[in-house]
């Protein structure tokens, strides 16, 4: 008998649900894959509106922020549905790296924000990165360094690529449902339109939402600006009100004595006025005026405005001692690399003085040196330290200081000096911290390691901001008394002190404070000193006040090279005409 014919089903090319997958594989498990396929769906799309919303403040990163519809979105789920196949491939992975780059940027942002209160510039910041690496080098050994570095690659291999697959996966999931897909689109375009047009807000914040293409926009005019910068600076870099300036004309006022710059890292406004900080810094510079003022000094004090906050020391240098607004990396190599004249250098024209850099924050060669016109600099490994490192700060003020003296200050029959001189303790993580010892202890330095090893673990410190504030205040307080013992020491009748911080500490530190401003004070013995200053408008003593004078600090080097520079009237109006300097094309100017 023959066999009966089974029932078939019309050939229609399809394959039977169950009984294959795609390419014709047999699925064993249909509804275990629509549940994967639809998880991944739905896990692709969150990712994608994690990165639309993702804010690029850590403060503004909270549940709230991801309470909202992103207009683009919706705009590129609009445009992939109308685009045919290839095209729409090729969109979706450009938009995807372009969304993952923009991610990356935008945790840049977070730690800039974190650090500097602004957020990363495309075009000047990235040498900033390695200087960052550097500290962490320095702060947390060499194996913290490279996994933050691996961390880093990682991140930015692993985000875009992230992002492109989902965006592949999800375009090509509205493609075969492009029905619903198009209802969906136009029904959050309805909503996200009704949103803005009533201002619903989630958290504080706008609902309907186009953060990625302000940020854009941002950015776009963020980087011609950085581009337009370089001839901006070049201009006004080539103006100098002192240049044709001869040398006996300059720095009159201050012929025969010793004339000390002084950098108090860190050392901010919110040292000398938060209510925390207020008591006890007040009490060191309360101490420290008693001490002068018994050796027969006085002092004025200002304030100045940082160009930066949070870190970049090396740049708030630049500006007080070339006069011009030094607030990004390419400005600082601009400068360092040609022709302008700093304060530190007209020191040197003039011949009366010998001119010498003490930078214990420099481990490496600093070519920098010959441009601040110093004849002698002193890095870390030039001061005969053999102690312990304190996180990043490779020698400790009171050694440095003592160090100064024995190699520069107390040298015998020697010619009047200018020195340039940072002190680095106060720099961040601000723990371990070293404490003063006796003066004639300091030795080599080892007698630090005992003070390091029983000092605080910076990782401890951290994990409260109430500690960082405390370890940062006695951190100032520490350079502070370094400092005012060292002028007890060795300080003369002809010995001028100009002390300052150079920025603000980081915002942890600030508790809101918006402020960049730094004090800056002036201390000397010879009455005729400070009578050139009266003229400032500064307050008497080491502590400024609060209404008392704020001068940008590029300012500082024209008013004081004006008020220790001719008396006369012919002479000063000599010394303000401006001398105009040839510039390359590349908008630095020349060498020499």
């Amino acid at each position: 008998m023959p066999h009966p014919t089974p029932n078939r089903l019309p050939d229609t090319g399809a394959t039977p649900t169950g009984a294959g997958g795609e390419g014709g594989r047999p699925r064993r498990h249909p509804r275990v894959a629509r549940t994967v396929a639809a998880g991944t769906t739905v896990l692709a799309a969150a990712l994608l509106l994690a990165a639309l919303l993702l804010p690029n403040q850590l403060e503004e990163l909270r549940p709230t922020s991801f309470l909202r519809l992103p207009a683009e979105g919706i705009l590129l789920a609009a445009v992939l549905l109308v685009l045919p196949g290839r095209a729409r491939r090729v969109t979706a992975v450009l938009t995807g790296a372009a969304l993952g780059a923009l991610t990356l940027v935008k945790c840049l942002d977070m730690g800039f924000y974190r650090v500097l209160q602004r957020p990363f510039d495309l075009v000047l910041d990235w040498s900033l990165l390695d200087d960052a690496a550097d500290y962490l080098r320095e702060s947390s050994g060499r194996t913290s360094e490279v996994l933050a570095i691996a961390g880093a690659l990682l991140l930015a291999a692993a985000v875009p690529a992230v992002t492109v697959l989902a965006l592949v996966r999800l375009a090509e999931r509205m493609a075969r449902r492009r029905p619903r897909a198009g209802r969906t689109t136009l029904v959050l375009a309805v909503t996200w339109v009704t949103f803005a047009t009533f201002g619903l807000r989630a958290g504080g914040a706008p609902v309907a939402a186009a953060l990625d293409a302000q940020l854009v926009d941002e950015r776009v005019r963020a980087v011609r600006a950085g581009l337009a910068d370089a001839r901006v600076f070049a201009a006004e870099a080539a103006v100098d009100a002192f240049q044709n300036t001869p040398p006996d004309r300059l720095l009159t006022g201050l012929r025969g004595k010793d004339v000390l710059f002084t950098f108090v890292e860190s050392y901010g406004r919110t040292a000398i006025e938060d209510p925390a900080m207020a008591g006890p810094v007040g009490a060191v510079l309360t101490e420290g005026a008693a001490s002068l003022k018994a050796a027969g000094f006085e002092a004025r004090s200002g304030w100045l405005r940082s160009p930066v906050l949070g870190a970049g020391s090396w740049m708030c240098h630049a500006t007080l001692l070339s006069g011009l607004w030094i607030d990004n990396q390419r400005r600082y190599r601009n400068l360092v690399s040609g022709d302008r004249t700093t304060l530190t250098a007209y020191f040197r024209r003039t011949g009366a003085w010998r001119t010498v850099g003490v930078v214990p924050g420099v481990r490496k060669a600093w070519p920098e040196a010959r441009f601040f016109g110093l004849d002698r600099s002193y890095d870390s490994t030039r001061l005969g330290y053999h102690g312990p490192y304190f996180s990043w700060t490779p020698v400790p003020d009171q050694f440095t200081l003592e160090a100064f003296d024995r190699l520069e200050y107390g040298r015998k029959n020697r010619r009047p000096m200018m020195a340039e001189i940072i002190l680095a303790s106060s720099h961040q993580p601000w723990a371990p911290l070293p404490r003063m010892i006796g003066w004639k202890d300091l030795g080599d330095g080892s007698v630090f390691g005992p003070i390091q090893r029983a000092g605080k673990d910076p990782a401890e410190v951290w994990k409260d901001t109430g500690r960082v504030r405390a370890e940062y205040r006695a951190s100032i307080e520490y350079s502070l008394r370094s400092l005012f013992g060292f002028m007890r020491r060795h300080a003369h009748r002809n010995t001028v002190l100009v002390f300052l911080g150079d920025h603000q500490p980081r915002p942890e530190v600030l508790a809101g404070s918006p402020r960049r401003d730094v004090p800056v004070t002036i201390v000397a013995r010879d009455p005729a000193v400070l009578d050139r200053v009266a003229g400032w408008g500064w307050t008497p003593g080491l502590r400024p006040a609060a209404d008392a004078p704020v001068w940008a600090m590029n300012q500082f080097r024209d008013r004081f090279l004006t008020a220790f520079g001719p008396q006369d009237p012919t002479a000063a109006q000599a010394s303000r005409k401006p001398a105009v300097r040839r510039t390359n094309h590349s908008g630095s100017s020349n060498q020499g």
